[in-house]
């Protein structure tokens, strides 16, 4: 049997469909059934392939999505606005209210800050796609696997009734034998 033979034999006995109608994942499972490989682990989760502005984008996106940072942002807030109150008598703010600086460096951190966290976000989104897929390829198999040894307990199951049903049947001629040795030999003769 060539192996394009039993890739389409694995296909239709465990998906009900020939190997070349299969979608690329399905095949994917199937092959590695036939080659009987463990699934590994998909090399595009386990690679950094980011670059260094792909690895800024995800600590901006870390530590802007952090408590530690809403605690230090308010920290730095409610100091800028303290010592520009506090100065406001001696003549000496930099930013007096309504802190229109504030305003603007808050706006320019949120214009700037609001797309990196989005690349961070999108980069992290299709790591998950990816991870899905092959969580997706991991249960198929397993699922495959499974159905597989159900398959081959079942034969075996047979296999072991037919060989007790004809083992019995032997036991029962015998038996049959034996009783009607021992009814001739019991009845009187004439």
């Amino acid at each position: 049997m060539t192996i394009d033979d039993r890739l389409d034999q694995l296909s239709r006995e465990l998906l009900n469909e020939p190997y070349r109608d299969l979608n690329d994942v399905q095949r994917s499972v199937i092959d590695l059934i036939a080659a009987e490989a463990p699934t590994g682990l998909n090399k595009a989760l386990v690679s950094d392939d980011r670059t260094y502005w792909d690895r800024l984008a995800d600590k901006v996106a870390a530590v802007g999505g952090s408590w530690g940072f809403i605690g230090g942002f308010s920290a730095v807030l409610l100091a800028w606005i303290a010592l520009n109150v506090g100065l406001k008598p001696f003549n000496l703010s930099f930013d007096p209210y309504p802190f229109i600086f504030l305003n603007l460096l808050l706006s320019t951190v949120a214009a700037l800050q609001a797309p990196v966290i989005m690349m961070s976000q999108n980069r992290q989104a299709s790591k998950d796609r990816q991870n899905a897929e092959h969580d997706y390829v991991v249960n198929l198999r397993a699922e495959l696997e499974i159905m597989h040894l159900h398959a081959k307990l079942d034969a075996l199951r047979d296999r072991d009734l037919a060989a007790i049903s004809l083992h019995n049947a032997e036991a029962l001629g015998r038996l049959e034998a034996q009783m009607a040795a021992l009814t001739a030999r019991l009845e009187p003769r004439s």
